[in-house]
């Protein structure tokens, strides 16, 4: 699943906020023992087959269903018990087989709470195989959970679609099933569906009748064995554009008339598809593979890999020609990389319980930033890397923490799973521990661990076996420990001994938190990379707590050389200043892990908090635009930490435009010819940023630019309309947001219209922010956009789109997602730098929240404090700082 990609705030304190030969499919893993997985059903039966037959009413939002599931009784027992939501049962047996009568259930038990459904039997279910046949209605609901619909216009006439969204537990939404990732089982589907509409599942229709009244009865090709959360149906008025590659139809499917913006998507998933089953040495195995975009948006996740059909929210894989940027481009190969590699990890390979989803996110993570580096170089991919590992720690800095294989027990818990440790910490740890092992031995584990459990479901020591038997190296041990422990290690680098050509430096490992400060660190056996700058690198694993190196040449040292590491550097003053001094000279990628690094560092009180501003001074004009884009992302950040002291934002600003106007004057507002990638990004976030900041020129030409387009569409063209919008929207008047406002309502392209309502939202003056909130509960914007725009009104106004939010609730609840409201709302106040708003997200939980739905919060709490505690610890260091550089 790719996490949602909307943006929904400033950032905050970070600133940033083969050639071997392929291998056959094994016969499927033998079945793990059943207790050895994590279940919350009782063990007496498995199932092997469903065979689900849906009729949706779409009109109305119901949908009446029948589903027959071959099961093995495994013990004696008078009852079934399936998980089961919203469902009402009209009929219910089962039956030993053909020509064997069926026993009909005796009574019906529905737990609502425990989202079960029981079904009694008057005799004695002996161990053998059986039939259970059920009747049932259901609603269609209007946010992503279980069967939901999506309304939108197209061509000026309103449509409604159906899609499907089971992961991470509501399946049970549409069919009565044993509801987790360990119960893999066939399917076959069979829909009756209007006629003259597309209907769409994991495999190829295989027949489509006619009926009497004029429906069509659609039936599917049995699927695969997987897990129930995989499975996928969708309806609606729909284009499909096709591709082949390697035998597999390769299909894009769209609202009608939108198959032109589908075109990039469908060449990526070849070029991906090409590359994976190279990479796995397992071909994909399903006939089909489609991506179904679809209008709207969910506050939890942008796109979902169901085996076959990849559902997405069109915004984040579509490129419509008059909006779309180059990281519009980026974000599209992104989300096809990122969902592909699920067919494989995840739906081939499935993890047996919750615990484990890193298994499925982490190395789907990993696998998009590998497959972009790969297939596009000329997007420079590989210096992201900072930015993933970064997302991680600042997370796994907190004292609500966890590892990346946690423990899940609830439905709740494993929603809250979907976290930047599990992605982004996933992805870090995999990077680390392939550098330490080699691309040859890590890749060869892969495939080996992929082969051998093709169809079953694995924990994270199958993996680290398997890796284990290639590289012939001790991995699985420091796997553990940066997966089975918490928190973030911390090196300290002594200053450096030069003696006959070589350097010597001593390191220390402790623990980085940001809100501990007298936390006895945990240990960690650590891979080390090293080098002075410019000379050879140096590898060794720091374990017990400290270790020497000795490196070739001297002068400045840089540890974590190429930054692949999982830990953050603390050098000692003298070194600091060193690699100050030599910053120009430094490749990119360790320029942006260096400023990371002083940057976290200088906010949790181990070194000044003006350290990242000393590097930032030393920053070449034509620095890569990847570290002018951090620069700026992180200056940016900064002018909201000082909201409430005018005059030393004032000092700031002033700072910031002085060192970024510079650089927008020389690349300029237009695109040169041949442009790099990164150029163009950067110049997306520097016209942000130099908004934020005040800068008057950007304002003033972003103005100008807008009222231009009005008859010169050349004014404002796809790649600079997001950023001027983006700076009309923040410092808007009342004109200026009525203008938006129209154009909102005008707009005829669900993608566009969205964007534009959360432009509505973003506003910095206060009473332009109180009318988007009231409008977002209005039907004008769309259900589906009702919560976006509360999020966006928290980047600039947390404390009121919070108390918004709350006053409003029973609306919100319409209007988020099941599996999100635990984590929507902590989410507004999060962004907060008010100490009250640590007592309204207490008191908030303790009315609504379960106990085991409340680690999103304690994380919010976490957060604002530490926000505060910056605020009055360590801005002052930079207002020093800025005084001296005014």
């Amino acid at each position: 699943m790719q996490r949602s990609l909307i943006s929904l705030a400033v950032l905050a304190l970070l600133g940033i906020s083969s050639g071997a030969p392929s291998l056959a499919l094994a016969a499927p893993a033998p079945a793990r023992k059943v207790a050895q997985v994590t279940t919350q059903l009782p063990r007496d039966a498995v199932p092997t087959h469903y065979a689900v037959s849906l009729t949706p009413d779409a009109a109305n939002r119901s949908f009446s269903a029948s589903v027959t599931i071959a099961l093995d009784v495994k013990r004696g027992t008078n009852s079934l018990t399936l998980h089961a939501a919203d469902l009402k049962f009209s009929a219910a047996a089962i039956g030993a087989g053909p020509g064997k009568p069926a026993l009909a259930a005796s009574k019906i038990d529905v737990d609502a709470d425990k989202q079960t459904a029981t079904f009694h039997f008057a005799e004695t279910l002996k161990p053998g195989s059986y039939q259970l046949k059920l009747d049932y209605t259901g609603v269609i609901g209007t946010q992503a959970s279980g069967l939901f619909s999506l309304d939108y216009e197209n061509g000026g006439a309103k449509k409604r679609a159906l899609y499907t969204q089971f992961e991470n537990s509501d399946a049970r939404r549409v069919i009565p099933s044993w509801d987790e990732p360990f119960y893999k089982a066939t399917f076959a589907l069979e829909a009756t569906v209007p006629a003259g509409e597309m209907a769409v599942s994991n495999m190829p229709v295989v027949s489509t009748t006619k009926l009497a009244d004029g429906r069509d009865l659609v039936r599917f090709a049995t699927s695969p064995k997987m897990s129930t959360y995989l499975m996928f149906f969708g309806l609606g008025e729909f284009d499909r554009a096709t591709a082949m590659e390697a035998g597999v139809e390769l299909g894009v499917i769209t609202q009608k008339g939108a198959l032109d913006q589908a075109q990039f998507a469908l060449d990526s998933s070849r070029a991906v598809l090409k590359e994976y089953n190279d990479y796995f040495g397992v071909k994909y195995p399903l006939p089909k593979l489609d991506n179904i975009a679809a209008p709207g948006q969910s506050q939890f996740f942008s796109a979902m890999e169901n085996w076959g059909a990849i559902f997405t929210f069109e915004y984040s894989i579509l490129l419509d020609p008059r909006t779309a940027t180059q990281s519009n481009k980026e974000t599209a190969f992104l989300v096809a990389a990122h969902e592909i590699a699920h067919q494989w990890f995840g739906d081939l390979v499935t993890m047996a319980w919750w615990n484990d989803l890193w298994l499925n996110e982490g190395f789907a993570s990993w696998m998009e930033s590998r497959t972009t580096t790969r297939l596009h170089p000329e997007w420079n991919w590989e210096l992201r890397a900072v930015g993933v590992r970064e997302g991680a720690m600042e997370r796994d800095a907190l004292i609500t923490t966890h590892p990346v294989v946690q423990q899940i027990a609830t439905v709740e818990q494993a929603s809250q799973a979907f976290d930047n440790i599990t992605y982004n910490k996933g992805e870090a740890v995999i990077r680390m521990l392939e550098n330490y092992v080699g691309e040859d031995a890590w890749r060869n584990g892969v495939r080996s661990y992929i082969a051998k459990h093709a169809y079953g479901n694995t924990v994270s020591d199958d993996l680290w076996r398997e890796v284990e038997k290639t590289a012939h190296k001790p991995v699985t041990a420091i796997a553990h420990d940066f997966t089975l422990k918490p928190g973030v290690p911390l090196i300290r680098v002594a200053d450096a001994v030069c003696k006959n050509g070589k350097t010597t430096i001593q390191l220390t490992q402790g623990e980085y938190s940001k809100d501990q400060e007298n936390k006895k660190p945990l240990s960690w056996r650590v891979p080390v990379i090293a080098q002075t700058v410019g000379g050879a690198t140096v590898r060794t694993v720091v374990n017990g707590g400290k270790a020497s190196m000795t490196l070739p040449g001297c002068g400045a040292v840089l540890v974590n050389a190429g930054q692949s590491g999982y830990y953050r550097t603390l050098y000692a003053p003298k070194a600091f200043a060193a690699l100050a001094d030599r910053f120009a000279t430094i490749p990119a990628l360790d320029q942006l892990g260096l400023l990371s690094d002083s940057w976290a560092l200088g906010l949790a009180g181990h070194m000044p908090a003006s350290s990242f501003l000393d590097l930032a001074d030393h920053a070449p004009l034509d620095a890569a635009p990847q570290v002018w884009g951090q620069i700026a992302s992180v200056l940016s950040g900064l002018h909201a930490s000082y909201e409430p002291k005018p005059e030393q934002q004032a000092a700031l600003d002033r700072y910031a435009r002085k060192r970024l106007a510079p650089v927008l004057a020389r690349i300029g507002w237009s695109a040169a010819k041949d442009e790099a990638a990164p150029v163009a990004n950067l110049r997306e976030t520097l016209i942000r940023a130099l908004g934020t900041v005040g800068d008057e020129g950007v304002v003033a030409e972003a103005r100008r630019r807008y009222a231009a387009a009005a008859t010169d569409p050349s004014a404002m063209p796809a790649a600079l309309r997001r950023p001027i919008l983006g700076v009309i929207a923040a410092n808007a008047d009342a004109a200026a947001w009525d203008q938006l406002r129209t154009a909102a309502q005008a707009e005829k392209t669900s993608m566009i219209k969205s964007e534009l309502y959360d432009l509505l939202a973003s506003a910095k003056d206060k009473a332009l922010a109180q009318r988007a909130l009231d409008l977002a509960l209005t039907d004008e914007p769309g259900i589906t956009s009702s919560a976006s725009m509360i999020s966006h009104v928290a980047g600039h106004h947390p404390d009121l789109a919070f108390d918004f939010a709350v006053a409003h609730q029973e609306q919100m609840d319409k209007r988020v997602d099941v599996a999100s409201r635990s984590r929507y709302f902590p989410g507004l106040g999060a962004r907060s730098a008010d100490p009250a708003m640590v007592g309204k997200l207490r008191a908030y939980a303790k009315q609504y929240l379960a106990a085991d739905a409340q680690g999103d919060t304690k994380t919010a709490i976490a957060s604002i404090e530490y926000r505060v505690k910056v605020r009055t610890k360590r801005l002052p260091e930079i207002d020093a700082w800025l005084a001296k550089h005014d």
